[in-house]
């Protein structure tokens, strides 16, 4: 991570550009800008964390990595909410990886200055809650579409979550990222992949994953996509 040299707009992240005027402005001065780099690290196991993140047009994953090696993706954050959600839920530590999935842009908090704003009891607070419920609902709906969905459909979940997150219609990532996320073999997503650019739903060029036709990926897709955008339009709007 490294500064950016322009302070993203505050209204690319939807928790920031909630906040009533006032709140903002007090917020404003503790905001810094980061960029981030794909495959990132922003928090790992254990560690102590100084800071939160507030995404603008990148992507960051929750990932857990067992003993083995092996790691899959729990959820993931974008310009819909924040990352490091312990500090103000009391942790302090994250038992996970915080893993960029996708390069861009972010703002940085510091941890004291969250928590002070979060213990007035504002707006703020109220915003932080609600995301975190949103979020436990991804995970855990993550969890079911992983044990019982075809890794075609765990793909199109991924896909549609992550494009819902960040500006214009094309991610980067190679199909070794996308297997860590979703806990399966390379092969398995390569199959995957294949069948959708098949279809015309995606376009898949050495990296660079681009929906060509969000209808088809919709209709592929399991209930779990629809249960998470449903429930952060229910908690955030």
């Amino acid at each position: 991570m490294s500064k950016t040299a322009v302070l993203s707009e505050p209204v690319e992240n939807r928790l920031l550009a909630a906040l009533p005027p006032d709140e903002y402005e007090r917020l404003l001065p503790n905001l810094r800008p980061v960029s981030f780099s794909l495959g990132g690290v922003g928090y790992v196991l254990d560690r102590k964390l100084d800071y939160v993140f507030f995404p603008t047009n990148s992507i960051v994953s929750l990932l857990y990595t067992m003993e083995n090696g092996t790691s899959a993706e729990m959820g993931l954050t974008g310009n819909d909410g924040v990352v490091g959600i312990a500090l103000f839920m009391g942790g302090g530590t994250m038992p996970n990886r915080a893993v960029v999935q996708s390069a861009g842009d972010a703002l940085k908090m510091k941890a004291k200055v969250l928590q002070d704003e979060f213990a007035l009891g504002g707006k703020f607070q109220y915003l932080l809650l609600r995301y975190t419920q949103a979020l436990i609902t991804q995970i855990s709906q993550t969890a079911v579409c992983n044990r019982l969905h075809t890794v075609e459909q765990q793909l199109c979940r991924w896909l549609l979550l992550s494009y819902d997150r960040i500006p214009g219609d094309e991610l980067i990532m190679t199909q070794e990222l996308i297997a860590d996320m979703l806990g399966v073999r390379r092969e398995g997503v390569t199959v995957a992949a294949g069948r959708l650019q098949d279809s015309g739903a995606i376009s898949y060029v050495r990296g660079h994953i681009k929906i060509l036709d969000r209808q088809k990926l919709e209709a592929t897709v399991c209930e779990c996509y629809r249960v998470v955008k449903d429930e952060f339009a229910r908690l955030l709007g």
